[in-house]
């Protein structure tokens, strides 16, 4: 009798391995590398893993696929292939115990082999002969805290970039989307230098690093995430050295600053410190020998460090000696090729797809918001203070040239009612002038009475406003619970629990687009997606076929993307540089509307499927009716199986597996402007045409009809018509079937025994139940 998988792992293929002299401590058995896609309920989609995974000298050199010894050995070969391509793995070996075929990734080919190589040997063949310093950085363990361990792609980030280093390479970049933890990556990678004593000169000393970023709260939160080399960290900025009586930090090996502290830049508006006055600004860089840091890593740096003319390109010309390492959230476009021109391609690509369909990142859905107001054409009943220069005004000349005062409310309003009262939300607005009158406008609809509930954090805000971030930033303060700014919280803002990010001002960029985009990406305990409400249009034009997965013509994206100024406005929060504004700030145009009604016109949901390709409502209509035709061939069909809870409950599920979720549904009512109906109404009326009808009718029906006449007990009537009524006034979910017991509870007749007693015992009661939802779907 041949033996199971399990028997196979234990008895054929595990002697096999150590007879290798493979050890316990270099086989991790069962390697799960994914978390899931997440769906609603907090319920997780499909984790991947591999059977095997082989390690030696804290590097991953192996994969195994293990077959029952009945099986073929070349079963599982291809998905290994796939598994090992995203693992960055050079050799897969496929097995039933007896015959092993060792792949070759790059070789791409493969031969049957008798035994598997030996740690040692895998070793060489994936790095060859290396030097014993070099061998020293590529083999260092990774920092390791509590349960918290660098994820697959971080760890493949962290590797790419150490060999890279050892191999002598000198300008590196990592491009992971926002959210995937690269100031994480950069304190691993600065850990492992740091610990194998790598440096320029090849001498037994620690690293000088020098970790630039172009806002306070990044470098701020990027300390924070150093913090195990805490005592080895040092601060560069103006106030601690103009204690040191103008002399710049030299002990330490770890160097945090906003490159706006250390860079001579007289012209410029950008965050600063109040201890960091922009007319008394020294190069303090160049108290630095050029030599004196091994490594630079910077931050954001599509935000124009590898511009020629950039302040940050100065600050890397003098330290050319050094490894510059560049990280970007950000695939390469049109307006941040200077970046990818310095550095080169990017070692490793981690994107937003990929973060999502992992389960490391949070899915998401676009409300596309259309108003009447969009566009404004001249209407001489309207009170116009100041010279408008045309008769119609653009969406993107609102505010910075023209601002119309009810256009804000109606968006504040409008926001407020798609959105939880208490949700975590951001608001990007045009300027912060624009993000107070959103503020202003936001409090005027609000229903929660706290006066912090909206609160503006630009850079105007100074103290003021990191705190108030840093109270939206913990996960435990409900308040404040919408932010509105402009450009500070673009970048890098770790805030985890925001569930609806808002467009109120037209974007510049593809590279702008996805900054903003990630503010909600993070992943939080809860959180099953969030919500971008799209106001201006934004989302239309910014999906990236690489990072997103929509095949949009690159041509298409280019006409349409407004082109971006390279360094002037780019480190700003404010964007009171208003770059094609003719006009003063202070000579704006004011419109009080006073010849229509200002109203929302149209709401386009747009849901994102696996594969990253945005669904707008007709096309997420058809792929639904696809799908829907694998569950049912007619109503009797779909009838029998949602008027029996656990038919629901399993067909819902399955769903949810195929990236269909209960809140999509309930979004398909709204839609159909039947917020008052059941789902299996709509379902009905996709699939076969049929009315739909509202749960009060249905209601109607069954108390009507010879089932509840049929009930001589009162208390049992009383029971059923409660039941009823709730469905009524909330749902399909209270027909659920763990909801019986609860349903006794809230119906204030009695136990769970003794309500059960009017209908003759527990099990009548619970076919009865069970009748009553074949009854209110006949």
């Amino acid at each position: 009798m041949a033996y199971s998988e399990s028997d196979t792992r234990s008895k054929l293929i595990d002697p096999k391995i150590k007879g290798s002299y493979w050890l316990e401590s270099n086989i991790v058995r069962e390697y799960y590398f994914t978390d899931g896609r997440k769906l609603i309920g907090g319920k997780r989609g499909k984790r991947y893993f591999v059977d095997y995974l082989l390690t030696h000298k804290n590097t991953n050199l192996a994969i195994i696929e293990a077959k029952a010894e009945s099986k073929d050995p070349l079963d599982g070969l291809q998905q290994s292939i796939n598994y090992a391509e995203r693992l960055r793995i050079d050799y897969v070996y496929s097995t039933n115990g007896h015959k092993i075929y060792e792949h070759s990734l790059k070789e791409g080919k493969g031969r049957w082999v008798e035994n598997y190589p030996t740690p040692d040997e895998l070793f060489e063949r994936k790095y060859g002969e290396t030097t014993p310093k070099a061998q020293a950085v590529i083999t260092q363990p990774f920092h390791f805290e509590g349960t918290m361990k660098p994820r697959f792609y971080q760890q493949i980030a962290v590797q790419k970039t150490i060999e890279a280093i050892a191999q002598d390479r000198d300008r590196i970049l990592l491009t992971l989307a926002t959210g995937t933890g690269k100031t994480y990556i950069a304190f691993q990678i600065a850990y492992r230098l740091f610990q194998s004593k790598w440096n320029k000169d090849a001498s037994e000393r620690r690293p000088k690093i020098l970790f630039l970023a172009d806002r306070n709260v990044l470098k701020d939160q990027s300390m924070n995430t150093f913090n195990p080399l805490e005592k080895d960290c040092v601060e560069i900025n103006g106030k601690s050295i103009k204690k040191r009586g103008g002399r710049v930090p030299t002990a330490g090996n770890i160097f945090f600053a906003i490159y706006q502290s250390i860079a001579e830049n007289k012209n410029r508006v950008v965050e600063t410190s109040e201890e960091e006055n922009e007319d008394d600004v020294t190069a303090y860089y160049k108290q630095y020998p050029s030599n004196f840091f091994d490594l630079i890593i910077i931050d954001e740096c599509h935000r124009g460090s590898a511009n020629d003319e950039s302040s940050w390109r100065e600050i890397l010309n003098h330290f050319s000696s050094a490894t510059h390492l560049g990280l970007t959230a950000t695939p390469k476009r049109d307006d941040n090729g200077d970046t990818y021109k310095y550095f080169g391609d990017p070692i490793y690509e981690y994107s937003l797809k990929d973060g999502i369909n992992d389960g490391f990142l949070t899915p998401y859905k676009v409300k596309r918001i259309q108003t009447n107001i969009d566009e404004y054409r001249f209407d001489p009943n309207d009170i116009i203070t100041g010279e408008l220069d045309k008769q119609i005004v653009a969406l993107e000349q609102f505010e910075k040239q023209v601002v119309i005062p009810k256009r804000t409310e109606l968006i504040a309003k409008t926001i407020l009612e798609n959105m939880n009262a208490m949700d975590k939300t951001i608001v990007f607005c045009v300027n912060q002038k624009h993000a107070m009158d959103m503020k202003v406008a936001i409090d005027k609809f609000k229903t929660v009475k706290d006066n912090n509930y909206c609160v503006r954090v630009t850079s105007d805000e100074g103290d003021i406003g990191r705190e108030f971030l840093e109270m939206f930033q913990n996960n435990d303060r409900d308040i404040p619970a919408i932010l509105t700014s402009s450009k500070m919280l673009t970048t890098g803002v770790d805030a985890k629990n925001v569930r609806n990010v808002v467009l109120t001002a037209p974007i510049k960029s593809m590279t702008e687009f996805k900054q903003i985009i990630g503010r909600g990406t993070r992943v939080f305990e809860g959180k099953d997606f969030f919500t971008i409400m799209d106001f201006v249009g934004a989302t239309n034009l910014f999906y990236d076929p690489a990072w997103d997965g929509e095949d949009l013509p690159s041509s298409d994206i280019e006409e349409k993307q407004p082109k971006e100024p390279k360094d002037k406005a780019d480190m700003t929060d404010s964007d009171d540089i208003e770059t094609g504004d003719d006009k003063p700030r202070n000579e704006k145009v004011t419109i009080d509307i006073k010849g229509k009604k200002l109203k929302v016109i149209n709401i386009e949901t747009t849901y994102v499927g696996m594969d990253g390709i945005p669904l707008k409502t007709e096309d997420y209509l058809e792929l639904l009716i696809g799908i829907l035709g694998k569950f049912y061939n007619d109503e009797d069909g779909l009838r029998e199986i949602w008027s029996n809870p656990k038919n629901r409950k399993e067909m819902l599920q399955k769903l949810s597996n195929m990236q269909i979720d209960e809140s999509q549904l309930n979004d398909l009512k709204v839609i159909f402007e039947a917020e008052n109906s059941d789902i299996y109404d709509v379902l009905t009326h996709i699939s076969f045409n049929m009315s739909i009808k509202t749960r009060a009718e249905r209601v109607l029906h069954v108390e009507n009809s010879e089932f509840v006449e049929k009930f001589h007990n009162e208390k049992a009537k009383e029971f059923i018509e409660f039941i009823l009524e709730r469905y009524k006034k909330d749902g399909v979910k209270e027909l659920d079937e763990d909801k019986l017991g609860k349903l006794v509870d809230l119906s204030g007749l009695g136990t769970v025994r003794e309500v059960a007693q009017n209908f003759g015992g527990i099990p009548q009661m619970r076919e009865e139940y069970f009748e009553l939802q074949r009854e209110i779907y006949r």
